[in-house]
This record gives structure tokens, C-alpha cells and sequence, in this order.
């Protein structure tokens, strides 16, 4: 029988320790990899330092309606009716990468046609192998391809924000997707790696991307968008024509942890390289603050399809600056995202955690020693 994500959350809210209880088990015993690797050029031989265990995800099946696309990665990989998704993957953050895909995974009606297309920097080679084994070893029936990003295609682009996290070359990869990605690969569904999907991802694959529409993403016209730029940038006209000539009138922000991407149309419009320009303009003149959420802004607002709200219940990682707790936003929910400076692995582990990080616990697949 289908679960309502909704009636879940309410029992998460009510009972977040009952519910852990519920979360679906494996009697595989947690796995374990190899504990001297290489990490960031050096040798690592002491477990503790990288997260290394995680238990092995349920085996998740499709449903009696899904499509049969084929068996494996090679015949999902450019299948443009598959489910694909980019994610970013890196040892800090891969617990929560872990979690995301997790939940992908359970609430899918059809998982076993879902292809992730994970990218990871190309720092260090043997990181990557690391991310890997962690990968495969988490999900051995998993559709997936590792990508490298040359951090080299934006070191010299990036500005210092107000947040450290925020300069990580990494998190500009979103950018490079259509270049990063397979030619064949026509759309994808974008996800940061602080996500949890507590709905069928098919719904979000199917929106629509109208006329032109190149990203869709939840707007929120409610926000401050003039407060993501300095007041240089407003003053000058030619700037400010440049950004939103021809477009609304009225942009609205939109947040890029969630977006559906049309890899086609952005190809043609090399849209890459509209972003990388007003980054080039960021590093001489300092028009915004935030790493690289503005770019976007300026290249696609005005010019978004709009998603419904429920698809990204961000901010519940409180201020970019200072700690703080949040609660859900009113309304249905689909997808929540713990964007801001407070990360859910870490307040739990801290024990200090917010009430909407139990919402994220029980799709956690991390075993310390």
C-alpha cells in the first residue's frame, strides 16, 4: 500500500524515535571498506578522520505500471526515459549525498529506472575511487556514472562569500552539467546533497519546462531579490538592462538546490558561459555576496518555470551566518532541504539538533564504529 509522505512527516513531528523504529532495515551487516586510503594527497590509515561505514540500502523494486527500460547502467544511462539526477559528491558532505539518494530510492514508485549522475572534484584521484567503493558498496543495484570536475574551470572565477562552505569549487559544478554529462543526456533533475525526497521523484521529472524555459525551480516572489545584490549593481543601468532586458519585470528569487534542467536548450544557449560572465564582473566589482546562487539569478531570473513550493522546503539549515532553527513552511511537502549553515548529520551527531532534523534520521545509512 502507497505511504502519504504527508502523514509521515506528522508522525515524524510527533513520534521521531517511533518512526526510527519503523525505518526499513537490511540484515546485511554494515560495510566496510578498505581503511587506508588516499584523501586529498595524503595517506589516511585511521578510520575515525573520513566516514567509512555505512549499512548496505534496502533493495528497492519497481512497481507493476513502471516501464522496462532495459537492465543496468549501460542501457539507463542515455535512455531519455529514465529518471536521471545530478548530484555532487564529496567526502564532506557524502553522508548527506548518501541520505538523499536514499530517499530517492524509498519513496520512488519506480526506482529501478532512476540513473544518478554523481560528479566529484578531480583534487584528488584518490578520493574519488574512495566515493566510489563507498557508493557501490552502499547501493550495489544502483544506476549510477562518477564524473570528475576540473575545480581549474572556476578557480579563477570564484569570489570569497560570506560563507567558507559557499567558496567550494565543487559547488559551481551545476553550472557545467551540460558539458560534464554525457551528450545524451537531455534533462536531468538537479538535487543538492543536503535533500530529502519524501515524495515519487516521477512528479517532479514530469513537469513541464514551457515555451523556451530552460531551468524550473519553486519561486519564491515573496523574497528580497534586490537585497542578493549590492546597491552598485542596481545603480548601474547598463548592468542591471543586461541581466533583465526582455525578461519580467519582477524577478523572483528561486533557490538552485532543486531544479529540472533542460541540458538541451542550455547547450544552445551556452548559457555556462552567461554564468561565468557575470563572475568574471563579481571578481572586479563585487556585486553580491553568496557563492554561486547569484550567477544564476542573473542569467535565469525572470525566466524560470515555476515549480510548486512543495518540491523544495529550503532554509531548514537556518541563517548562512549564525545557528539558528526553522520550521516547515506551511503547506504540503515534497522535498526538504537543509540549505544554510546547520546540517542535520552534524546537530544530530552534536546532539544539539533542530526538530526538523529527526525528519532526516531515518534515512541515514552511516554506522560509526
Amino acid at each position: 500500500m502507497d505511504r502519504n509522505p504527508i502523514t509521515d512527516l506528522l508522525l515524524l513531528s510527533l513520534f521521531p524515535f517511533l518512526y526510527l523504529i519503523q525505518t526499513p532495515t537490511t540484515t546485511n551487516a554494515a560495510r566496510l571498506i578498505p581503511e587506508k586510503i588516499t584523501y586529498r594527497g595524503r595517506e589516511i590509515v585511521h578510520s575515525g578522520m573520513i566516514p567509512l561505514h555505512y549499512s548496505e540500502a534496502p533493495e528497492y523494486r519497481n512497481g507493476l505500471n513502471c516501464a522496462v527500460l532495459g537492465n543496468g547502467a549501460v542501457s539507463l544511462a542515455c535512455n531519455p526515459s529514465a529518471i536521471h539526477i545530478a548530484m555532487t559528491v564529496d567526502s564532506e558532505y557524502l553522508r548527506g549525498s548518501i541520505a538523499s539518494v536514499h530517499s530517492v530510492l524509498r519513496h520512488s514508485s519506480c526506482p529501478e529506472i532512476i540513473f544518478f549522475h554523481f560528479i566529484a572534484s578531480d583534487s584528488d584521484s584518490g578520493n574519488t575511487r574512495f566515493l566510489n567503493r563507498v557508493l557501490r558498496s552502499t547501493f550495489p543495484s544502483l544506476n549510477f556514472k562518477l564524473y570528475l570536475f576540473r575545480e581549474s574551470l572556476v578557480s579563477n572565477l570564484i569570489s570569497s562569500s560570506i560563507r567558507q562552505a559557499l567558496n567550494n569549487p565543487l559547488n559551481y559544478a551545476r553550472s557545467y552539467l551540460a558539458q560534464l554529462l554525457d551528450p545524451c543526456v537531455e534533462r536531468v533533475i538537479y538535487l543538492d546533497s543536503d535533500t530529502i525526497v519524501v515524495d515519487d521523484i516521477q512528479k517532479l521529472w514530469r513537469v513541464s519546462l514551457s515555451g523556451s524555459r530552460v531551468v524550473g525551480a519553486p519561486e519564491y516572489c515573496h523574497a528580497d531579490f534586490k537585497g542578493y545584490f549590492s546597491s552598485e549593481f542596481w545603480s548601474d543601468e547598463e548592468m542591471v538592462n543586461e541581466a533583465f532586458e526582455g525578461k519580467s519585470q519582477s524577478p523572483c528569487y528561486f533557490n538552485t538546490g532543486v531544479m529540472v534542467m533542460d541540458l538541451v536548450r542550455w547547450r544552445e544557449g551556452d548559457y555556462t558561459r552567461r554564468i561565468e560572465k557575470w563572475m568574471r564582473i563579481q571578481r572586479e566589482r563585487r556585486i553580491y555576496e553568496l557563492g554561486s546562487l547569484p550567477p544564476f539569478l542573473l542569467v535565469f531570473g525572470g525566466e524560470i518555470e515555476g515549480i510548486d513550493h512543495r518540491w523544495n522546503q529550503h532554509g531548514l539549515g537556518g541563517d548562512n551566518v549564525v545557528h539558528s532553527c526553522r520550521s516547515l513552511h506551511p503547506g504540503p511537502v515534497s522535498l526538504l532541504h537543509w540549505s544554510g549553515k546547520g546540517k542535520p548529520w552534524v546537530r544530530l551527531d552534536s546532539q544539539v539538533p533542530c526538530p526538523v532534523d529527526y525528519l532526516w534520521a531515518p534515512y541515514d545509512l552511516y554506522k560509526p564504529l
